[in-house]
């Protein structure tokens, strides 16, 4: 019986996405700036199929396809938290391409330098609560209704995010390979108003790595513990497969490298 009604759920969700472009336009946009000049847009709750079907191209035995309920709407940052931004709470720059500008993504950080970061944040913030969203808000937020590899479509070129373009997939047209992050917000963004979901940088996620939960998840937070934190997105360096919506990447809570960096998530209400 739970089988079948998982089954009609998964129908229903296929076949009937949600209108995300109707349900921003009824909350009115719902965007706000905080102090440090991090722009926040609101997702809504929802209901949406986590995961790859079998036939996506690259997909890994890790993503298993299975329906997902967020039942609270939050705030999710428009793009990944700046050089500048980091700079103005912590005082200084770790990112490897510092001459990128403050404008860039700021990378070389931990999923532990980013809980010292959001510590500070909520405590010099005015009201709000500030954290790293959880891998599947991550994924609803990414995909915004869409149920392809990437937002875009099936494929990605480089024009469209910032990845190896020399490593693209079947079907995509070959681009060039920046080797380098770029400016936040240069690409087009996806229908909730993020930009840079798929490359540029990875971005940490609040979860411990692990299997997908079988059936029906309700506000999944990850696994209970584990070795491994959740990177998702793809990086300046990537190959396409590694951008995909679903993919999934886990790296030390301690580990950092140039290609890793965060965007954050907030309350509903201040």
């Amino acid at each position: 019986m739970a089988r079948c009604f998982i089954i009609l759920i998964l129908a229903g969700v296929l076949q009937s996405p949600p209108l995300f472009s109707a349900v921003l336009a009824e909350e009115g946009g719902r965007l706000f700036t905080n102090e440090f000049g991090m722009k926040f847009v609101y997702i809504p709750p929802g209901t949406f199929i986590m995961g790859s079907p079998v036939d996506e191209q690259y997909r890994n035995n890790d993503e298993d396809l299975h329906p997902v309920t967020l039942t609270k709407g939050f705030f999710m940052q428009t793009t990944e938290v700046t050089q500048r931004q980091w700079k103005a709470l912590m005082g200084g720059n770790p990112s490897k391409f510092s001459s990128c500008g403050g404008d860039c993504p700021v990378e070389m950080v931990s999923w532990n330098d980013v809980q010292v970061f959001i510590k500070k944040l909520n405590a010099a913030a005015k009201g709000r609560t500030y954290r790293l969203p959880t891998e599947a808000e991550w994924e609803y937020a990414c995909r915004a209704g869409t149920k392809t590899p990437y937002y875009f479509g099936d494929v990605l070129s480089a024009e469209q995010a910032n990845y190896n373009g020399h490593l693209t997939l079947p079907g995509s047209p070959r681009g060039r390979n920046r080797n380098s992050t770029v400016p936040v917000a240069g690409f087009a963004p996806n229908a909730f108003g993020l930009y840079d979901m798929h490359g540029n940088v990875f971005e940490w996620c609040h979860d411990w790595y692990g299997k997908y939960p079988e059936g029906l998840a309700t506000d999944p937070g990850g696994a209970e513990k584990g070795l491994s934190k959740v990177c998702r997105g793809g990086g300046m360096s990537s190959y396409a497969k590694r951008c995909r919506s679903a993919n999934r990447t886990k790296h030390l809570p301690d580990y950092w490298n140039f290609y890793i960096g965060f965007r954050l998530a907030a309350s509903e209400t201040p």
